[in-house]
């Protein structure tokens, strides 16, 4: 019997209307365009304004697109997973909404949180219940709406992250396409430094904290900065060296989008030119769980059946990791 491999199949994504500009920061905190294009490569962001919509509408549109580009009925899927960082509500898992909202009734749901690397940690669960043999369709949606714990008069974070939604599917091949190799870490040093620090079980919701602004991300950005162009970049060599890569076999890098300088870095550690480095961080942003697909949905036209791909990130915990996958489909 041949090897299962999980390969990804189909692809969708959503970010919404509203484009929250440099210069439009420039009006609400102390900054400039220069700055932030220098030091991030970001010039806009989009935002979910309408605050009766949460992480949940972002994936449901994301999740839309992909099952109508592929003509896929959704009773066929097997299972959702939703990588996410900002869940609608705490404890009711988003992903069962999503799945029941766009007619996955033969699907079961869960939440995937691991921060910034949730998507390439979902890549890996997808993968596993692919290669199990016992299902056959697997949705992965990362989405964020870190419009919703962004401080906007806090200009270490605001000019960083933006809203938006990017699914795939998942599905059998037996033909060496698909997932390869995975290298994932995690390091627990990582928590003061890029973290929320009220809402959780150590300090509930109370008026001292919303009063004191407990309930917006802080991010210690030096410190993350420098633990991201280490560790992102050695996740890809090694990745790379276990499967005896070089940056002519790589095709694609899918870096996670969270700054220009740290996408560089890996792709320099790599060998890789510019030209083989996917990259829409101007146009959204760190969309944080959503950067990975939405970076397929942009180059999804550019990439061939077969072509050697890497993905990475880094986040908060902290979490990082690369995976090595074979592409499955042209899409032209």
């Amino acid at each position: 019997m041949s090897k299962i491999n999980a390969a990804i199949t189909a692809v969708g994504g959503y970010v919404p209307d509203y484009v929250l500009t440099n210069q439009i920061l420039e009006t609400m905190v102390d900054t400039n365009d220069e700055w932030i294009t220098t030091r991030t490569g970001i010039k806009e962001r989009r935002l979910l304004k309408d605050p009766n919509k949460g992480t949940s509408y972002l994936a449901i549109q994301a999740a839309k697109d992909l099952l109508e580009k592929s003509k896929t009925d959704p009773k066929d899927i097997d299972m959702i997973i939703l990588a996410t960082a900002t869940p609608d509500m705490p404890v009711a898992a988003t992903g069962v909404y999503v799945a029941s909202e766009i007619g996955a009734v033969n699907a079961f749901s869960y939440d995937l949180v691991a921060a910034c690397s949730s998507f390439l940690y979902g890549m890996s669960t997808a993968a596993r219940y692919i290669e199990s043999g016992r299902y056959k369709k697997v949705m992965l949606i990362g989405a964020d709406k870190m419009s919703s714990i962004i401080d906007y008069e806090d200009r270490a974070t605001c000019i960083i992250f933006g809203d938006g939604a990017g699914a795939v599917l998942f599905e059998p091949s037996e033909d060496g396409l698909g997932v390869v190799d995975e290298y994932l870490r995690s390091d627990g040093i990582g928590r003061e430094h890029l973290k929320i620090d009220a809402g959780g079980s150590i300090l509930p919701a109370s008026h001292d904290t919303v009063e004191n602004k407990q309930h917006y991300v802080f991010q210690d950005g030096k410190t993350v900065f420098k633990f991201a162009v280490s560790n992102m970049a050695d996740a890809c060599a090694q990745v790379m060296d276990r499967n005896n890569l070089s940056g002519d076999d790589v095709q694609w890098l899918v870096p996670h989008q969270a700054n220009k300088r740290i996408i560089d870095a890996a792709a320099r550690r790599m060998e890789l030119d510019d030209d083989k480095v996917m990259m829409n961080i101007h146009r959204y942003g760190n969309t944080t769980s959503a950067t990975l697909p939405l970076c397929l949905m942009d180059y999804e036209s550019q990439l061939k059946k077969g072509d050697n791909v890497v993905f990475a990130s880094f986040g908060g915990g902290f979490t990082w990791g690369a995976i090595y996958l074979k592409w499955a489909y042209d899409s032209n």
